[in-house]
């Protein structure tokens, strides 16, 4: 099967291919996606399964995963007892709206739940019954796929206002309803002014996890830390200087300034004011602040106004540039420049997905730092090799984090999420990178043990949930790493010998 895959020239190609093994032999799918994890996540996940969203009505076979649409209002509980398993521990729903860097893609962002699902049972080992990919199909406002004949969703612009917010209450009810308290629900690729509406509406009431917020972020500040080993001081000692300020950005200058603010017992708001955003209309200030979207509103410091990158990075002078602005080719050479000459290592992340979107590449940055800076990036880079030395960069990549937090959430039968849970699993990813890992400037240990990651991050997660008293099953095992292994699916044929 490796043999044939490879022989593919175009990864939407070796993608099909993965999707039909799915399909007619999930056992051999996971074995293969789990013993040949750095070859084939690119293929299921981040860059192509971006480039299959965007294609998804021409290359579409079966349905994947349970599409609800406007047009089952008030029969939602009925179509989720139409899947056939009954056993759900993980639902990860998308509206389609903001897909990767890509935008509005409606109906077709399925790929994105599914994907994500096939990595919660490959890196996170979730039974693959257990996993539920779901879309909820209001419409969509890209005219290209309204008027294409094989899009595959309702063809109509988006519902918006109570509408929408009356089909995902119905939604959120009805999964309750069905599936029980425990079940975890993964809000995935919701456009900015959903997702953070909706992780706050029903955080309070269900077990509900974002992972572009709230996974982005925890595996952001794993890096930090973990680069802290390389670049020396501790994380208060940094300034952090952000291009973009939606979902990702926001949610991870909010987990900075808690573990700051864990460290150094300075409270949130004082420790908010080592991070600056910068958005489409420039640095975020105080003077801006009426015109600013609830979220970008605690990242408003005092300062004057900045109308681009460049000239936040000469006057803020950070140590660390953070790009989630979804915009590719924003670190410009001034900018990896300006950073090199305030930084002996600058520490650069270039978040955003696919690989097109990225804000600079990895040869851009060791080139432009003359090979000084600390690379990660959101989708996989090629090893560089600049003035003799080799350079390896790392990726800031969630599937680091989301299998193992909800593996430990499962386990452990937590009924609700809590920031401290996101901060244990940073510190348990930081915690697996090697001496080996560092001395290649890595600062994300490699994906070929990731089960083994995935193990120690979900028993982190269960060890805090037991002591925020939020877990449900009882008596707490007393091996946790143990417990979170033996609770893994693992994709062997049964011997009948």
């Amino acid at each position: 099967m490796m043999h044939n895959l490879r022989n593919y020239e175009v990864p939407l190609h070796r993608y099909i291919a993965m999707m039909d093994l799915q399909e007619r032999n999930e056992r051999l799918f996971y074995k293969l996606l789990i013993d040949n994890v750095e070859e084939l996540l690119p293929v299921v996940y981040t860059p192509t399964v971006g480039e299959a969203c965007q294609k998804y009505g021409s290359i579409y076979r079966r349905p994947q995963g349970l599409f609800i649409s406007l047009k089952e209002k008030g029969k939602i509980l009925e179509v989720l007892k139409n899947w056939p398993e009954r056993n759900i521990q993980v639902i990860v729903v998308t509206d389609g709206e903001r897909i990767l860097g890509l935008g509005d893609l409606g109906c077709q962002g399925m790929g994105i739940p599914v994907g994500k699902l096939s990595l919660y049972t490959a890196l996170g080992g979730i039974r693959p019954s257990a996993c539920l990919p779901i879309t909820i199909d209001v419409g969509t406002n890209n005219e290209q796929l309204l008027n294409d004949e094989f899009y595959i969703g309702l063809r109509h612009k988006r519902a918006r206002g109570q509408e929408y917010m009356e089909l995902l209450d119905e939604f959120m009810y009805a999964v309750k309803k069905n599936y029980g308290e425990k079940v975890l629900i993964q809000f995935e690729d919701f456009a900015n002014h959903n997702a953070f509406e909706l992780l706050s509406r029903y955080s309070s009431s269900h077990l509900v996890f974002n992972d572009d917020i709230q996974g982005t972020a925890s595996v952001v500040v794993a890096g930090l830390l973990s680069a802290l080993k390389l670049v020396g001081g501790t994380l208060a000692d940094h300034t952090f200087l952000f291009l973009g300020a939606g979902e990702a950005g926001t949610g991870i200058a909010e987990l900075i300034a808690l573990e700051v603010s864990k460290q150094t017992q300075a409270p949130v708001e004082e420790t908010r004011k080592k991070i600056w955003l910068v958005d489409s209309k420039g640095l975020i200030v105080r003077s801006r602040l009426d015109s600013l979207q609830h979220f970008k509103k605690p990242w408003a410091h005092d300062h004057e106004s900045i109308k681009d990158l460049l000239g936040a990075v000469q006057a803020i002078k950070p140590t660390v540039l953070i790009g989630t602005s979804g915009v590719g080719k924003t670190f410009t050479k001034e900018v990896v420049e300006a950073m090199a000459s305030l930084n002996e290592k600058p520490l650069i992340l270039a978040l955003s997905n696919p690989t097109s979107q990225s804000e600079c590449t990895a040869e851009e940055a060791y080139t432009w730092s003359q090979g000084r800076a600390i690379f990660a990036s959101g989708s996989p880079f090629d090893p560089v090799e600049y003035d003799g030395k080799v350079y390896v960069p790392g990726q800031a990549n969630n599937a680091y984090i989301f299998p193992g937090f909800g593996l430990g959430l499962i386990m452990s039968g937590t009924i609700r999420v809590h920031d401290d849970m996101l901060l244990a699993a940073s510190e348990a990813l930081a915690a697996q990178v090697s001496e080996e890992n560092y001395e290649k400037g890595l600062i994300y240990p490699p994906f070929t043990n990731i089960r083994k990651i995935s193990a120690n991050i979900a028993a982190k997660v269960a060890a805090k949930a037991y002591e925020l008293g939020l877990a449900s099953r009882l008596p707490r095992p007393k091996d946790l790493v143990k417990f979170a292994e033996s609770c893994m699916y693992s994709p062997g044929y049964r011997s009948y010998l």
